[in-house]
């Protein structure tokens, strides 16, 4: 998909390198008028449109920045739970979501087994 949009990019700028304005590239390519924009533009400050990287990983470095604390709490207390590391995390004036703490990390949201089934039920 990228290497498509790449080739349109490039036959889009070369057909405005051509003479017609961005929109006019833009409606004959099928893109809106300000992706041929900002492509334009990423042309002239880059010198390349290559599309960057999408998605990934935006704030578990801001997290990972407090792991000690993460692993002092989890060793004082084993068996803490999400929410009173979300509030450990508060109380030192840090703002973290349950989801961001036990992400990349062997910690769950149940902390026991399920209880087996009896031997006498019925499967």
């Amino acid at each position: 998909m990228a290497r498509v949009l790449r080739l349109t990019g490039m036959r889009m700028i070369a057909a405005i390198d051509g003479g017609l304005s961005c929109r006019q590239a833009a409606e004959h390519f099928g893109v809106s008028a300000a992706s041929a924009i900002r492509w334009r533009g990423h042309l002239k400050e880059a010198g390349d449109i290559v599309p960057k990287r999408q998605g990934g990983d935006h704030r578990s470095q801001r997290i990972e920045a407090h792991s000690q604390l993460i692993l002092d709490a989890v060793t004082v207390k084993p068996d803490i739970t999400l929410a009173e590391l979300r509030d450990l995390f508060k109380r030192r004036g840090i703002s973290a979501g349950i989801a961001s703490l036990f992400q990349g990390r062997k910690i769950t949201l149940k902390k026991r087994q399920r209880t087996p089934p009896s031997n006498g039920a019925a499967i």
